[in-house]
């Protein structure tokens, strides 16, 4: 059964209200360290510490809860999630030590897959342009990891109760709960598109070996955001030896073009662009941006490079790699939700471990680790392409698309001809020749022959010329009166 126009923006906007919470979620202990190591009696490090629970969270429950999430519905584990999520926020606040904070943290692991479980299949049974409505969950995490630091700094400023940022999340979640609780979901595991029908008929062997591809893709693009992030301040200011507001201003315009990036890739998905071709465009992209700051010392190439790195690697690149990867299993989309965040979780790991270790040789090689990542990453795009590109039969829409952009290329060299016949006209009056050449145009005629590629057609191309020559000569003599 269909759902309502209405029906539908209701539930994308609560949908998108949960992600906002998520986005405070990811940083709300990282922010109130100070604080929660005071409520804790325990020092900094050990609350770190227990911010790498979450990390632990999503990898026990990713797999888990996407393959239940095909089998009990969406709604159930949307739900699931946030009362994970309500439990993690209000449990933090009353939590007597440090062991029941790590059991919460691990819960707001959980709280995230069943999120994404829930989530990123529902967006494309909505239907759609291309999977574009995933793309705005990427910036509705970014608007709450925005403005949960105002908040902080706000509440510690004026002295208040840090606790008030996590009773925003509540109160956020609370009224979520009402707006979704009348909302219907669309039917599970709908095949929607044509395209979704193509790749249904993949060869095993070649379906296999994509969706191999794309694990490890999901592996590589939350790679190369964590490195990044971890390191690009530091390389900027031990390295290039930038001033420190240089430094971390790098990062700022990371998030900038993260933020610009959703935009322009939400506006080319709803305009139905090819995943595959912005996959390889993006990457590419990306891997250039990498070049230029880890070899260039001028601050404007770097600072420039980080925008377009943050436009292009951080933008929802992620996502749309996810939207291929469900179009391709359209019967188990919250099992491949799993095993594609899966690998970023194990990306989030495993690359502060690498890095660390390789730091201790220089901070630039830790930087340009990352390269070799988006080299991988790009490499994974282009078998990604090349195998699809068997199934991937063009609709009339998009032959149509094509012939226009001919048609504007013939328009401008029959143009370009026409002046040309002009001028010819022009010397013939001078030189007192007549404007019909038969000799000329036979010679024309054998040219357009050999030239064709298809003799099926030849007659239809001689056709067209004919009627072109004609044309040029009318026109001729219209000039030479």
């Amino acid at each position: 059964m269909e759902i309502q126009s209405s029906q539908q923006t209701k539930l994308k906007i609560s949908l998108y209200l949960n992600y906002f919470v998520h986005g405070i979620g990811l940083i709300i202990l990282a922010q109130n360290m100070q604080a929660l190591g005071n409520l804790w009696q325990t020092p900094l490090a050990t609350v770190s510490y227990v911010i790498s629970g979450v990390g632990i969270g999503r990898l026990l429950a990713y797999l888990i809860l996407g393959s239940l999430a095909d089998r009990y519905g969406r709604k159930n584990f949307v739900y699931v999630g946030m009362l994970c999520y309500l439990v993690f926020f209000g449990g933090i606040l009353i939590a007597p030590n440090i062991q029941v904070a790590y059991g919460l943290a691990i819960l707001a692991g959980v709280a995230n897959s069943a999120l994404d479980a829930g989530t990123y299949p529902t967006f494309i049974e909505l239907g759609g342009s291309n999977g574009a409505s995933n793309i705005l969950i990427k910036a509705f995490m970014s608007l709450g990891e925005f403005i949960l630091p105002l908040l902080v700094a706000l509440l510690d400023n004026h002295q208040w109760w840090f606790g008030w940022s996590f009773i925003l999340a509540i109160a956020v979640l609370l009224v979520n709960f009402v707006i979704l609780r009348p909302l219907k979901f669309p039917p599970q595991n709908k095949i929607i598109t044509k395209k979704q029908q193509h790749f249904t008929r993949l060869i095993g062997w070649r379906r296999w070996l994509i969706a191999g591809c794309l694990t490890g893709y999901g592996y590589t693009s939350m790679a190369l955001m964590i490195l990044y992030t971890q390191w690009i301040s530091l390389f900027a200011a031990k390295i290039l030896h930038f001033s420190n507001w240089q430094a971390h201003f790098l990062l700022s315009l990371y998030s900038i073009g993260s933020i610009s990036g959703v935009i322009i890739l939400f506006a080319l998905l709803s305009r139905e662009v090819s995943e595959t071709k912005l996959l390889l465009i993006l990457n590419s992209l990306s891997l250039i941006s990498l070049v230029l700051i880890g070899w260039s010392t001028q601050l404007v190439i770097v600072a420039a490079a980080s925008l377009l790195f943050g436009m292009t690697a951080a933008g929802g690149v992620m996502q749309t790699g996810l939207n291929l990867f469900l179009k391709l299993f359209p019967q188990r989309k919250g099992l491949i939700t799993g095993v594609f965040f899966t690998g970023g979780s194990l990306a989030s790991f495993s690359i502060p471990l690498i890095t660390g270790w390789l730091s201790k040789f220089s901070i630039a090689t830790a930087l340009h680790f990352d390269i070799l990542i988006a080299v991988l990453g790009l490499l994974l795009v282009i078998v990604i392409k090349i195998l699809l590109a068997v199934v991937q039969t063009p609709d009339l829409k998009q032959v149509r698309k094509r012939i226009s952009k001919l048609d504007h290329w013939i328009i401008v060299l029959l143009n370009r001809r026409f002046q040309a016949v002009k001028l010819a006209g022009e010397i013939k009056t001078a030189q007192q020749h007549p404007i019909l050449d038969t000799k000329r145009e036979e010679q024309v005629l054998e040219q357009v022959a050999r030239q064709s590629a298809d003799q099926q057609i030849t007659p239809y191309l001689l056709n067209v010329y004919q009627q072109i020559m004609q044309n040029s000569r009318d026109y001729e003599a219209q000039h030479k009166d």
